[in-house]
């Protein structure tokens, strides 16, 4: 099957959030459609989504151009891998590879010569894929919050 790429429009924002909620299904949908919402108007993030032929969105990535610290980055601006998200049917046929690529050249053109991203500890499936695509391993963080009290 021939899949095509492209940037995301207005258009595609349904499609899209339909996508993303299937990726990031802890969140909130009302709070996850004003997020993807921002993101759109963002200059510093792109979106491109794989389509079948009939037009039909089955994958998307969500890149930003990061000038704050990125893990392991030695230069600065770095791109950084928001959410990828691939429909299961459509894995591992080269379409997470492909919009990488795109997000890569569009990184590229914005000065990026890195780009990073991250796990969870637990989710090896999503480290396996990173490896799989190129990116290496910086670092194990374990992140701690406490509540302050008055």
């Amino acid at each position: 099957m021939n899949i095509f790429y492209t940037a995301i429009t207005d258009s595609d924002f349904e499609a899209w959030f339909t996508l993303a909620a299937k990726l990031w299904d802890d969140h909130d949908p009302e709070e996850l459609k004003s997020s993807l919402s921002g993101i759109l108007r963002a200059g510093n993030q792109s979106v491109f989504l794989a389509k079948t032929p009939d037009g039909n969105s089955i994958g998307f990535i969500n890149v930003s151009v990061r000038v704050d610290y990125v893990e392991g980055a030695e230069n600065s601006p770095a791109g950084y891998l928001e959410g990828i998200y691939v429909e299961p049917e459509f894995r591992k046929q080269g379409v997470a590879s492909r919009l990488l690529q795109f997000a890569e050249k569009w990184l590229l053109e914005r000065g990026c010569r890195q780009i990073g991203s991250d796990v969870s500890q637990n989710n090896t499936i999503s480290q396996e894929f990173h490896k799989n695509l190129g990116f290496r391993e910086e670092a194990v963080l374990v992140h701690f919050l406490k509540n302050i009290n008055k």
